[in-house]
């Protein structure tokens, strides 16, 4: 198995902010992402410019799109988002639609299931669709009331797409290796680099605890 991707999500709304830490994590993270609240309010400049500094590294926009799926993805695409999000609660068309978009631009599409009833079957008819990331996604508020995302990411692992998982809610060093053992392509951390003392240091300690596992 592929050491997995790290993705660090950048969510704060200041510009210089998300810089310094972009920085600071580039060496130890693979994919850069964009967080909900970051891209409503920066959008596409923040695009752009994440871009140019940092040419070598994926590029997500958690566009979370719920609706006219191509017309709104296609725009971040072209600012240089190498990977955009649609909501699986979305429908079917929806992400169609944003998965007509990335191939356009030679990209990819990540489903988040989050919300989702049916997580298997919005997996497996995503997957037919040619989204190429599914998204097991605890959100935080979820996280506050206790709920991890381990036994999501294992249902779906189960279901041998061909696909990544990609795996977000409150992952740490004491998870991360978890995380990488049961099935995941892509670990999402957030806080645990952008919370930490040295984001640095945080960031390279977990590049090193997933590349152990």
């Amino acid at each position: 198995m592929a050491r997995p991707l790290i993705q660090l999500a950048l969510d704060s709304l200041d510009n210089a902010t998300t810089f310094k830490l972009a920085t600071l994590a580039a060496p130890y993270v693979d994919i850069l992402e964009i967080g909900t609240p970051n891209i409503k309010a920066n959008g596409l400049p923040l695009v752009k410019e994440l871009k140019r500094k940092f040419p070598n590294k994926l590029l997500l926009v958690d566009l979370k799109t719920m609706d006219a799926g191509e017309y709104e993805a296609a725009p971040f695409y072209e600012a240089g988002a190498d990977i955009c999000t649609v909501l699986g609660v979305s429908g079917l068309p929806t992400i169609a639609g944003v998965i007509k978009a990335a191939n356009k631009y030679n990209a990819e599409v990540q489903v988040d299931l989050i919300n989702v009833p049916d997580k298997a079957g919005c997996a497996r008819e995503s997957a037919k669709l040619g989204a190429q990331i599914i998204g097991v996604h605890t959100g935080l508020d979820a996280q506050a009331a206790g709920q991890t995302p381990f036994a999501d990411l294992n249902l779906v692992a189960k279901l041998g797409l061909p696909v990544r998982i990609s795996v977000a809610g409150g992952i740490k060093q004491a998870t991360a290796q978890q995380v990488a053992r049961s099935g995941a392509g892509i670990v999402v951390v957030g806080a645990a680099i952008y919370g930490a003392p040295s984001p640095a240091d945080s960031a390279r300690e977990i590049r090193e605890l997933i590349e152990a596992a």
